[in-house]
């Protein structure tokens, strides 16, 4: 009976640990133990926006904003989810005005800004295209932990494999956590609002 009860409170005290440590990790890594959360995903960025001038995580301060990676000759996702992105904006009403979205391409050997102003004309107003070199944009994409990869077709033409997170950012251009698109546009806009 003694050692069956030993037994329960080893598995518990290893529960218990192993739980702690999980709770810490995460607390460090979203800035509430002293850990930054815009050193564990983000950053600054400088890069070049769709009408040509500069735009930057400064362009955005004071509002909440998300952020978008992908490229415009994207067949599926980077259209539905831009699309999806322009319903949350149209159920937060005047309030969009409190907040943006920035759709970074990952292709920016097609994505010109000229090309980014066209593409995004197909959305709302509130969503900003930004490209640049190659360099600064793989800068960026390391930044925000994203995966983008060159696959080539047999056209002679290619497509990207990248990943579709959609990040959301505080007022200070912090990362707060993946920002979800499967909730009604609603629901999102909810979410979104209590950030401004």
């Amino acid at each position: 009976m003694a050692t069956r009860a030993s037994h329960i409170l080893v598995v518990v005290g290893a529960f218990v640990a192993g739980l702690a440590i999980f709770l810490g990790v995460f607390l460090y890594a979203t800035g509430y133990l002293g850990g930054s959360v815009s050193s564990a995903v983000g950053g600054p960025f400088q890069l070049t926006g769709d009408n040509g001038k500069p735009i930057s995580n400064a362009t955005f301060k004071g509002k909440p904003y998300l952020i978008f990676f992908g490229y415009t000759h994207c067949p599926d996702v980077c259209p539905t989810t831009l699309f999806e992105i322009t319903q949350v904006m149209q159920a937060l009403g005047k309030d969009a005005d409190r907040t943006a979205a920035l759709f970074i391409t990952v292709d920016p050997e097609r994505d010109t800004p000229a090309v980014m102003k066209d593409y995004l004309s197909n959305f709302g107003p509130h969503l900003f295209g930004a490209t640049g070199d190659l360099k600064t944009i793989e800068k960026v994409e390391r930044e925000f932990r994203v995966y983008a990869k060159k696959v080539p077709e047999k056209n002679g033409d290619y497509s990207m494999n990248h990943s579709a997170v959609v990040y959301l950012m505080d007022k200070r251009g912090r990362f707060v956590a993946p920002f979800s698109l499967k909730r009604k546009p609603a629901e999102s806009a909810a979410v979104l609002r209590k950030y401004m």
